[in-house]
């Protein structure tokens, strides 16, 4: 992805105070020219819609399939940031048995007490399905393998992402009544509090959105006043955009401006997750909106090396706090700890490890730290770490 176009140099890191409105506007301002896209059939409301039939048929040779790749990067990148794929599932009853065993998912874990709720919206009539991905498989395999062979679900994870990309996959269904997700941007730092995200530099910010890709697969029809995805096409252009979410003067400009699409059951969209976005209210009256959420990772989101790091904080604990009783620096500590521990708390089993003070669990070096700041034994210490590992396994699926 290559940097958005700015008015200043890019800072070492971007702050709250560098957010401007204004120059936000001024950014997302624009029309969606369908010529630049020689594949696309339709722009609606700045969103780019693709025939799902005309890029299979275009794909049928190495040239063609590198044409309509390098399109679709260009229309996530240099364009609104979103696409619509039409009739991405030509058989619609692969997505109706699949439907099925969300909803087989979703009866099982309300009996159980175990049904979770959305990151980004209040408590209400939405169900969600954590980790469905592997639950498909466990549940009806060979569902699983009829909807996850999907062609174009595939070649627009490849063009971004290239080969060896990984997939998970949420279930979320908003019944009538259902409430909107507040606007935000999306994993991973989306996920991050405004203070933290700051801490990264400024590109970090801007390749974070190349690691992952936002989709969605519509399991019903989903007409407007349903609730279907609000976007606001190129915001994810705006560098600043991590720290420009939460704030109010952008959230009134994104309930102002976005646009939102209706789908049919078998469509799929997907979207730079840098875009502002956010599910919409569903106001029918009778529509149950169930969408398969998507989230491709890239293959080198992964160190080299395979690291046991609950092992590796065992075994290094009582010597840190050998060295805090010796008088060690906290920053020396701090330097320690983070080299043997997993400082970012995903991916995890949102079912068992749930969001702690935000949008995240904990992570394996805060609970280090909290170990050290209250003088825990090694026992105790121990303990806590193998209940960390055991919330992120998914043994329970």
């Amino acid at each position: 992805m290559s940097a958005p176009t700015t008015a200043r140099p890019l800072p070492i890191r971007f702050r709250e105070s560098d957010c401007d409105v204004a120059e936000f506007a001024g950014l997302v301002d624009r029309t969606t020219d369908l010529a630049a896209y020689p594949h696309a059939a339709d722009v609606q409301r700045n969103v780019l819609v693709y025939d799902s039939a005309t890029l299979r048929a275009a794909v049928a040779d190495d040239a063609g399939r590198e044409a309509v790749e390098g399109e679709l990067v260009r229309a996530l990148t240099d364009g609104p940031g979103v696409v619509v794929l039409k009739g991405a599932f030509v058989d619609t009853g692969v997505v109706d048995r699949v439907t099925t065993a969300f909803e087989a998912m979703i009866a099982d874990e309300k009996a159980a007490g175990t049904a979770k709720g959305d990151h980004f919206a209040k408590a209400g009539a939405n169900d969600r399905v954590w980790n469905a991905l592997e639950k498909l498989a466990v549940r009806d395999p060979e569902a699983f393998v009829d909807y996850y062979g999907n062609d174009v679900l595939a070649l627009v994870s490849t063009a971004w992402l290239g080969p060896g990309y990984q997939v998970t996959s949420q279930v979320n269904v908003v019944r009538p009544g259902g409430k909107a997700q507040d606007p935000h941007r999306d994993y991973h730092l989306g996920f991050l509090s405004n203070p933290v995200a700051a801490r990264y530099p400024a590109h970090v910010h801007l390749l974070s959105p190349v690691l992952t890709l936002q989709g969605a697969v519509a399991h019903s029809d989903m007409p407007v006043e349903s609730g279907p995805t609000l976007y606001l096409p190129y915001s994810h252009q705006y560098p600043q955009g991590y720290l420009a979410w939460r704030q109010p003067e952008f959230r009134e400009y994104f309930a102002a401006h976005h646009v939102q699409l209706p789908l049919a059951k078998g469509d799929a969209a997907f979207f730079n997750p840098a875009l502002f976005h956010g599910a919409g209210s569903n106001v029918s009256a009778d529509v149950q909106r169930v969408a398969n959420l998507l989230q491709v990772s890239s293959a080198f989101g992964r160190a080299m090396e395979t690291v046991d790091r609950v092992k590796t904080a065992k075994a290094v604990y009582p010597a840190l706090l050998s060295r805090k009783g010796s008088g060690a620096s906290e920053e020396f500590l701090a330097n320690a700890v983070t080299t043997a521990t997993e400082g970012y708390p995903f991916p995890t089993n949102l079912d068992l490890d749930p969001n702690v003070g935000g949008l995240t669990p904990l992570s394996e070096t805060e609970l280090l730290h909290r170990a050290l700041a209250e003088g825990w034994p090694a026992e105790r210490t121990n303990e806590e770490l193998d209940a960390y590992a055991a919330r992120r396994r998914t043994d329970e699926v």
